[in-house]
């Protein structure tokens, strides 16, 4: 074979590059890779932990106080639930007062008190469901469509206000002006009608309720959605009038959208707070209507508990409330994955 200029020749085996070997997987990699070579999030290595605890003690720290708080005000108080299974006499304690078993339920479910308590609930309940949980929502609409902002953040603090005045000062404030000898009844009077008294109507009373909840709360849970519909980008707005979208198209499919995740976790609290409909407001008005239109779960377990002495009874009948109101909890947010909303918690 002539060598012409001189060229070598190799064969393929000789061109061919070697490959560098990769190196063997330790465990100090933080992730370890899956055939596809994607990260195996089942087999991701988690830092010791005092190594966390030392990263995040200050949000440890700010965390404290709330743990604190929940513990000895909810979940230590849990454990005076055996009342409910006892013949429990105050003044012998936990440990001496006798066992009955479950003689406290059957004596719940057969007083007629008890499931007219439960029926009163009910229907508070489905009021507040219906005309308190959606007003929330429309007044963050409104005050996020006004465009002064001091406008917008005067009306806030006026709506939000009342929520911490307490319910003595607001039955206090309806009586002046709904009860018999109050500015209606007078204005009334005043023009020849005969005066109506709101106040002690057990008729009207569920939708005197109602109207103290939205008057006194719904500044309340305004503020939740005005801090959602802070976080919409206004770039969607633009592209929506751009497209030729009114203000209830945009509203339609861009705001409503934007905070029905957080609608959604507000229903599933609600429902699973569904039994707790008020004590003090309805304690405070039970004499004015009486105990058949203003006798709900609260008022009964404390009627029956701290009142008349029957510790064991009341205790059932907190018991049974925390019971359903769990399984609502638990049912809602079941609902909620099933539509695709994380809900209270995720998956």
């Amino acid at each position: 074979m002539p060598s012409g200029q001189g060229e070598r020749v190799t064969s393929p085996a000789t061109r061919r590059r070697p490959q560098a070997a990769s190196p063997p997987a330790s465990a100090s990699s933080p992730t370890s890779k899956s055939p596809a070579g994607k990260p195996d999030p089942k087999l991701r290595l988690r830092a010791p932990l005092r190594v966390r605890l030392r990263n995040n003690w200050v949000m440890l720290a700010l965390m404290a106080p709330g743990v604190l708080f929940f513990i000895g005000f909810f979940y230590v108080p849990m454990l005076g639930n055996v009342i409910a299974f006892q013949d429990y006499q105050p003044f012998i304690g936990f440990k001496e007062s006798p066992l009955v078993g479950l003689a406290n339920f059957q004596e719940l479910f057969a007083d007629p008190a008890f499931w007219e308590s439960v029926r009163n609930t009910l229907a508070f309940a489905a009021l507040q469901l219906i005309f308190f949980f959606p007003a929330p929502l429309a007044l963050a609409l409104l005050i996020n469509s006004l465009v002064s902002p001091r406008v917008k953040k005067f009306v806030q603090s006026i709506v939000y206000l009342p929520h911490f005045i307490s319910w003595v000062l607001v039955v206090a404030l309806f009586q002046q002006v709904l009860g018999g000898a109050g500015l209606f009844s007078n204005y009334l009077r005043d023009h020849g009608m005969s005066p109506l008294d709101v106040m002690s109507d057990p008729s009207t009373f569920p939708l005197l309720i109602t109207g103290q909840v939205i008057w006194k709360d719904i500044g309340w849970g305004m503020i939740i959605y005005l801090a959602a519909l802070a976080s919409v980008d206004q770039s969607l707005y633009e592209s929506a009038a751009v497209d030729g979208a009114g203000r209830w198209r945009r509203m339609w499919h861009v705001t409503l959208p934007a905070v029905r995740g957080v609608t959604i976790m507000l229903l599933v609290l609600r429902l699973g707070d569904v039994l707790s409909v008020g004590f003090e407001q309805f304690l405070l008005q039970r004499d004015a209507v009486g105990a058949r239109a203003a006798e709900v779960l609260d008022t009964y377990v404390y009627y029956h508990g701290v009142v008349y002495g029957d510790w064991g009874v009341g205790a059932a009948a907190g018991l049974v409330k925390g019971v359903i109101g769990a399984v609502m909890i638990w049912g809602a947010n079941k609902v909620a994955h099933a539509f695709g909303e994380h809900g209270v918690y995720s998956k």
